[in-house]
């Protein structure tokens, strides 16, 4: 699609003896082609139009394309996300978990891995079993590994400020970004 293509024929407007009804004195006056390098010139003209056309579809359809990538990476990504979302929930637990706060799985020799509310640094020298990972629970049942606590904190917080800043949204022509930045 992005490859030049071969000029197309030129067209030329229709001639007429007798135009919208009104007989012509001197047809040769108004049906002539004139000066040849005037054709090359309306068919290069017509080329270049079709070259511009073919160009930014081109680049239209190369946007789109990046956007399919974009939107399929999103995807993976959450189903990524409730896959392990999903695992950690059915991992075994002796207490109600809470959103909001922190919890560590480990692993026993059985291969049970299971949650604690006690860090590795918590359990000091005598920590039971192997330590996996520590996950914060979010209030819609997401977990965020600990890496990216911080991370996901802030962009929860920059929701929230948007959220209570535009309580009732007014009617709005364009983007507003008012009470995003400090």
């Amino acid at each position: 699609l992005c490859r030049p293509v071969s000029a197309p024929p030129l067209t030329l407007v229709e001639t007429s003896s007798n135009p919208s009804g009104v007989v012509l004195v001197n047809t040769y006056q108004t049906n002539r082609v004139g000066d040849p390098m005037d054709l090359v010139a309306l068919a290069q003209q017509v080329q270049k139009g079709d070259e511009f056309i073919r160009a930014n579809a081109c680049n239209r359809l190369t946007v789109i394309a990046d956007q399919i990538r974009y939107l399929q990476e999103q995807a993976r990504k959450v189903l990524e996300d409730a896959k392990r979302d999903a695992d950690l929930h059915h991992a075994a637990c002796n207490v109600v978990k809470k959103p909001g706060n922190m919890y560590y799985m480990y692993m026993r020799e059985s291969g049970q891995r299971y949650f604690s509310i006690l860090s590795p640094k918590e359990w000091g020298p005598s920590c039971p079993h192997k330590f996996l990972g520590a996950y914060k629970l979010q209030h819609d049942m997401s977990w965020t590994p600990v890496e990216e606590v911080e991370k996901r904190d802030a962009e929860i917080s920059i929701m929230d400020k948007l959220l209570n800043s535009q309580a009732a949204l007014p009617a709005c022509t364009g983007p507003n970004f008012e009470g995003l930045s400090k």
